[in-house]
């Protein structure tokens, strides 16, 4: 792994906030951690393609080569005061799984907040994986089950993954969740730009070592002004990766998003670029209508609610969606959980099981009892959940959304085929949908944020959520699905690379 001058620079600058903290990645020496002060903050910034995962990666490599214990918020056997830990966190489940997609092992912010309390029985198996303990024998499981929890577990690195594999359910080994007393070592969190001010706290009340990763360019998040966490941070504190790397396997998604911090483009001359860019190359695609097909996976983005509300209303009417329910298949995104304060101990449970707010969900069917739903959540190691759903379609021109589940409290969602750009920051998917007219309708609000025209801001988040496919979708059409709306793709592990299918467009 070779390193450019600038992440060679913030690898030093971290390796010597480390060792003053007692962890020598020099040498491989760890000694025990001292007496709790003030915490140390960094930060490393940069575009994307930067290669801040790339840096992030090798850290946690090295770390681990110290024999430094990773805290994954999925399990925490028991450890002496001599041990040192780190976390690698993000703020949602998927931006967490796209950092594990890369081979570094992250957990959510929230499920390092609270640790799961494991059935004694099942704690053996969590230990022997971890290598702590002699391989047990467990009364129901045979010993091909243990053979295929101990091949989850060298793959994934991950206890309940495991503990999945050898055919068991998350309610059978966890008994309950319990909120975190025991400080941490050092934290590692990525995606920093979307931490608010609430969790920035937490976080650094946690660790005594807090390493911040993110991308300045990207949106602050709602209702902070325009201000990101590492906004704070003193510039001594500082790191910034400026050569993008991935560049140079020739992107054409990240030459156009990188175009953008010419503080002279203006939206027409970039919409140029990107029809020059489909030209060229087929890794962008100029469309002329929304695909109903892959807004089942992967949502329009979009920056005003108007339009997300038209979008998916245009996107149900498509499927021939009943007025009166969900259809297996149907997107969703959970927008937060709907608890009394007394019934915390559910609420952890439901957020513990991904369903925290921006975690991008498909409904799979009726639930058990009313008003519960069967959902399946990516990113998570026990993707199925059967869970209490406020589920609430919005309608253009209606003041009251459609509600067809309704429990009394639970897990609150909003219907997923389209997001605002907002919420899309930390995803990424194979291939997006970017709703320009709502890029052009930015760029003539003239709106800033912190300094910089918005139009830019949020073209510059929306196209870097793509992976391997952008459309550019230049018109207020609709292309009808060739296909019914399924959860096959589901049963079969990782959805597939949607791509666009022809068909009629009709005006929504």
């Amino acid at each position: 792994m070779q390193f450019s001058e600038d992440q060679a620079e913030a690898y030093d600058r971290i390796s010597q906030a480390l060792a003053t903290a007692g962890v020598d990645l020099v040498n491989g020496v760890v000694s025990a951690l001292a007496a709790r002060n003030d915490a140390q903050l960094l930060a490393v910034l940069g575009k994307a393609g930067s290669g801040k995962t790339m840096l992030l990666a090798r850290l946690v490599a090295d770390l681990a080569e110290a024999r430094v214990e990773l805290v994954s918020g999925d399990y925490e056997g028991k450890r002496n005061k001599e041990t040192r830990t780190l976390a690698v966190l993000a703020p949602t489940n998927k931006a967490a799984s796209v950092l594990r997609g890369h081979g570094v092992p992250a957990t959510t912010i929230h499920r390092i907040l609270y640790t799961p309390m494991y059935d004694p029985e099942y704690e053996k198996i969590a230990e022997w994986l971890l290598g702590k303990g002699d391989r047990p024998e467990i009364d129901g499981l045979a010993e091909v089950a243990m053979d295929r929890a101990q091949a989850s577990y060298l793959i994934h690195k991950s206890i309940p993954g495991a503990l999945a594999a050898a055919g068991l359910k998350g309610s059978d080994f966890i008994i309950g969740w319990t909120r975190r007393e025991d400080p941490l070592d050092i934290g590692f969190v990525d995606e920093s730009s979307m931490l608010d001010d609430r969790q920035f706290k937490d976080l650094g009340e946690i660790f005594s070592t807090l390493v911040l990763f993110g991308d300045p360019a990207q949106l602050a998040p709602v209702g902070q002004s325009g201000a990101m966490a590492f906004d704070a941070i003193d510039e001594g504190q500082k790191t910034y990766l400026k050569r993008i790397h991935r560049q140079v396997r020739g992107s054409p998604i990240l030459d156009l998003a990188h175009a953008l911090g010419d503080a002279s483009l203006e939206f027409e001359t970039f919409e140029r670029m990107v029809n020059d860019a489909a030209r060229a190359d087929d890794r962008v695609v100029i469309a002329p209508r929304v695909d109903a097909t892959m807004m089942a996976r992967s949502p329009v983005l979009v920056w005003r609610n108007a339009t997300r509300i038209r979008l998916i209303h245009a996107f149900r009417n498509a499927y021939d969606a009943p007025a009166d329910r969900l259809l297996p298949g149907e997107p969703l995104i959970c927008d937060g959980i709907e608890l009394p304060l007394k019934h915390r101990k559910k609420r952890v449970d439901l957020e513990a099981r991904g369903l925290i707010k921006g975690a991008q969900v498909v409904y799979l069917g009726p639930g058990k009892k009313p008003g519960f739903s069967r959902l399946h959540v990516f990113g998570t190691d026990d993707p199925d959940v059967n869970a209490a759903s406020i589920i609430k379609i919005e309608a253009p021109g209606e003041d009251e959304p459609f509600i067809p589940s309704a429990a009394r409290m639970g897990a609150a969602f909003l219907h997923g085929a389209a997001v605002t750009i907002h919420k899309a920051q930390g995803s990424q998917w194979p291939a997006v949908q970017v709703f320009a007219p709502d890029i052009y309708a930015a760029a003539r609000s003239g709106l800033t944020e912190a300094g910089i025209p918005l139009w830019k801001r949020l073209a510059y988040v929306a196209i870097t959520r793509a992976q391997e496919r952008l459309f550019w979708v230049t018109r207020y059409m609709l292309a009808k699905p060739e296909t019914e709306l399924g959860i096959e793709d589901l049963r079969q592990g990782t959805p597939p690379v949607l791509v666009l299918s022809p068909g009629e467009a009709d005006q929504f």
